[in-house]
């Protein structure tokens, strides 16, 4: 599988990605994460207008094969939960950078952006694995 990473994201070693625009950044997991994690059958997400800080969870996905926390790539409040893919969390594995995005933030300090991987960044690190 060919995967592919859009370049306007950035993305963190935790294989969350952010699509920065101007103060609302959409978080997600990359399609690398969905992949390693396999089948998708549980997600969980914050409540709308609680906080998230940087690198800490905000959330948990669980697959057939394990848990994981989902970091948060920045921090701030949260605006939107994206509800279609906690109703069918085995959807993300069609669109992880559309349909599949997980949060939205309103992000408190955007400069924590400048420290994640670029899409080529990070298909090095991932690919390299």
């Amino acid at each position: 599988m060919t995967t592919q990473y859009p370049e306007n994201l950035r993305y963190t070693d935790t294989h969350e990605y952010v699509g920065l625009n101007g103060q609302v950044a959409t978080v997600g997991i990359t399609a690398f994460a969905i992949d390693q994690l396999g089948d998708i059958v549980f997600l969980e997400l914050p409540a709308v207008g609680s906080m998230v800080t940087q690198g800490e969870a905000f959330g948990t996905i669980e697959s057939v094969k394990a848990v994981e926390d989902l970091k948060a790539p920045v921090s701030g409040k949260v605006l939107k939960a994206n509800q279609a893919m906690v109703d069918a969390p085995e959807e993300l594995i069609n669109e992880p950078y559309q349909a599949g995005w997980l949060i939205e933030i309103e992000v408190s300090n955007a400069s924590e952006v400048d420290s994640m991987m670029t899409a080529a960044e990070y298909r090095s690190k991932v690919e390299g694995q």
